[in-house]
């Protein structure tokens, strides 16, 4: 009776999903903001809060750099290598640190001008010694948003400077920006506000300090990137972090965007919060272990997982994805199956499942005609 009662308990357990909690209903209004294109996203699920002109390609000035970063990032194997400045770098207008001919600065140096400073003429030295020229490094940035699957975004060069096939939209830059935030270098080096590089060979000191005014006002900003020419107005992509929580605020052409991300950032925090849906080892299941020497094991999660949702929404419930039954043999450590959390019937998130013990194969008996061999 019993192992009835048991074997009941575990199928129900494997079958019915688990109400975890539900989220309180919030209503709040998007901000109206004066750029002509507007994108705010929460950068783990990339899914947009608010949208103005979202998917509208237009020019995107230096926010372009975001993408030179993380192309350089992922193309260079150490960036304490050393670059020696081309001709065609040191003579690039627009905004420079006026490198000169043949300086020599390391890869992460240059890094630090092209975010804090928006340096073209690093951004014309980085390309060139990535991939050999200007032209062929859009190549590679083109590459990378394809991999990310932009379908509105396109560069001719690593810079920034007006030209008619160099465009994005307010949504494509915003996921270009949720994907180098997952670089930790792209990361530490978009939320420094200032430091200091070498002049020349030692002739003096840089000091290189964040255009992104954002870091020292609003809490906590971690990025990123700032842009303006004439032909695309005042370009402007930041991020900011808070409780778990992250998000990405993206405005092209728009006379007014410190105010207009402050309120588009205060708007997304109050819409989202962090879950924690599951603590490492907090998920534990039963399965009932066919041919072997238990009767059953259990599993359980390694890893823990907290995903940021919005406030208003339904209920969060738990699923096991395994077998009802397993065979023997089973090593501790196998992995038997996924924990999967749902918010209103769609997946939010998901666990793996490990067996906790081992299951070997039930001996068999030996019988009579055994001892006479």
């Amino acid at each position: 009776m019993m192992k009835l009662k048991r074997l009941i308990y575990i199928l129900t357990s494997l079958l019915l999903g688990t109400v975890i909690f539900a989220g309180p209903c919030v209503s709040a209004s998007a901000p109206v903001v004066g750029a002509q294109s507007a994108v705010l996203m929460e950068a783990d699920s990339l899914h947009i809060l608010m949208s103005h002109n979202g998917s509208q390609r237009l020019p995107m000035a230096s926010t372009t750099k975001i993408m030179t970063a993380l192309v350089a990032i992922e193309h260079t194997k150490k960036l304490d290598r050393e670059v020696k400045v081309s001709e065609e770098a040191a003579g690039i207008e627009g905004s420079s640190i006026y490198l000169s001919a043949g300086e020599k600065l390391t890869m992460e140096q240059l890094l630090y001008a092209l975010m804090l400073e928006s340096a073209n003429d690093a951004a014309a030295a980085i390309a060139c010694e990535v991939a050999g020229s200007v032209e062929e490094f859009a190549v590679l940035m083109n590459e990378k948003a394809e991999e990310l699957e932009l379908t509105n975004t396109h560069f001719t060069n690593p810079h920034g400077l007006d030209n008619e096939d160099h465009y994005t939209t307010a949504e494509d830059l915003a996921k270009i920006a949720c994907a180098a935030l997952q670089n930790e270098t792209f990361k530490k080096i978009v939320s420094t506000y200032k430091n200091k590089i070498p002049l020349n060979g030692g002739e003096g000191t840089r000091v290189l300090v964040n255009h992104n005014r954002l870091l020292q006002s609003y809490e906590g900003a971690i990025g990123v990137k700032t842009g303006f020419t004439k032909r695309s107005g005042r370009c402007l992509v930041s991020a900011a972090q808070r409780d778990g929580v992250t998000l990405v605020a993206v405005t092209l052409n728009d006379p007014d965007d410190w105010k207009d991300h402050k309120e588009m950032l205060d708007y997304g925090f109050s819409a989202y919060q962090s879950y924690t849906l599951a603590e490492e080892g907090s998920l534990t299941f039963s399965i009932p272990c066919t041919g072997g020497q238990k009767e059953y094991i259990t599993i359980s999660n390694k890893d823990a997982l907290s995903v940021s949702l919005p406030k208003s929404g339904g209920t969060i419930t738990t699923k096991l994805e395994a077998k009802p039954f397993l065979y023997a043999p089973i090593k501790k450590g196998d992995l038997i199956g996924y924990t999967i959390f749902l918010r209103d019937g769609k997946e939010i998130g998901r666990v793996a499942m490990y067996a906790d013990m081992a299951c070997p194969t039930e001996k068999l008996q030996k019988g009579i005609f055994h001892f006479f061999k």
